[in-house]
């Protein structure tokens, strides 16, 4: 059975985004870049919320027709077109999507639970609303949390309060040459 696998970029205190949504202080250079290319190709597609999703249409599409885009960006590029892609909002249209992206309303458990049941890869889950909304319905397998180097103070935190501790199993880390840390968990 596929996993649903939260990836998320991370400051030291844990937020992935600062204030006003800038996100310039991630630091993904070509080593990290050539990472997520190896990780998401074998992934059988991505669970994305609106913001999300708008803000890699503003670029994947056509960013390796860019002269100045070369090696790993470039690649992702081609990845992210043809992987398929279901996006979750409530405000979108399907007219609104292109590259092999479906619109889904709402985090539906059952439904969630048959698209795990599918043949294929693993699902990469980004974005802090949907990630909440997965997390509120207990759907999370796997969490691969990429904690760069830098405090920016404040921010918006990945992870929502929870009633209760949830424990996770530590399945590896992986130290990047820019000083970003992976950080794999899974279900106990």
């Amino acid at each position: 059975m596929r996993k649903i696998i939260l990836m998320s970029a991370v400051s030291l205190e844990g937020f992935f985004e600062g204030p006003e949504r800038e996100i310039d202080w991630h630091l993904v250079d070509d080593e990290l870049h050539q990472h997520f290319n190896d990780k998401t190709r074998a992934m059988s597609g991505f669970l994305e919320g609106r913001v999300t999703y708008e803000l890699m249409a503003g670029v994947w599409p056509t960013a390796d027709a860019d002269p100045a885009v070369g090696g790993p960006m470039a690649e992702f590029a081609g990845i992210w077109r043809d992987m398929p892609k279901y996006v979750y909002s409530r405000t979108m249209q399907q007219a609104d999507l292109g590259w092999n992206s479906t619109l889904v309303r709402d985090v539906v458990p059952a439904e969630v639970a048959a698209l795990k049941a599918a043949p294929g890869g693993d699902l990469a889950l980004s974005g802090a609303d949907l990630t909440a909304s997965f997390l509120r319905h207990d759907l999370v397998d796997a969490y691969h949390i990429y904690v760069h180097p830098v405090r920016i103070g404040r921010g918006r935190p990945l992870f929502p309060p929870t009633p209760a501790p949830v424990p996770l199993r530590l399945e590896g880390t992986r130290t990047f040459g820019n000083g970003v840390v992976q950080l794999r968990y899974g279900r106990p």
